[in-house]
């Protein structure tokens, strides 16, 4: 059975950094192509990051682009988020999805697969 596994999160200050990991099991990690996403209170789940199969492809939502980097380390069968110069609009909790096309995609309907969620909080 297909399984994603997000941790990493917790509370940090405005400007520092969280390193968050997308652990798979029962799958095989390089067939799928690996989003992050993320869910704010009262507000719609959005697309921040993804990266191909590969790991070669890669595209970031603008709120995040400089501040946020996703890689995968397919021999761990993990997928990373690393998050520096956080902000308090970055608090939200935050999934990582899978799917098993080639190219990334930003949409939550694109993934059919989701882990549990982590809580990032970003507060002084």
């Amino acid at each position: 059975q297909l399984q994603l596994v997000e941790s990493g999160g917790g509370l940090v200050q405005p400007g520092g950094s969280l390193r968050l990991s997308c652990a798979a099991s029962g799958f095989t990690l390089d067939s799928y192509t690996i989003g992050w996403f993320r869910q704010a209170p009262g507000k719609e789940r959005e697309g921040v990051s993804c990266i191909g199969r590969a790991g070669t492809s890669t595209n970031y939502a603008d709120s995040v682009k400089g501040r946020f980097t996703i890689s995968r380390d397919n021999a761990k069968n993990t997928v990373y988020l690393q998050m520096n110069s956080l902000k308090p609009e970055d608090t939200a909790v935050y999934y990582c999805a899978a799917r098993s096309y080639y190219y990334c995609s930003g949409y939550v309907d694109d993934f059919g697969s989701w882990g549990q969620g982590t809580q990032v909080t970003v507060s002084s």
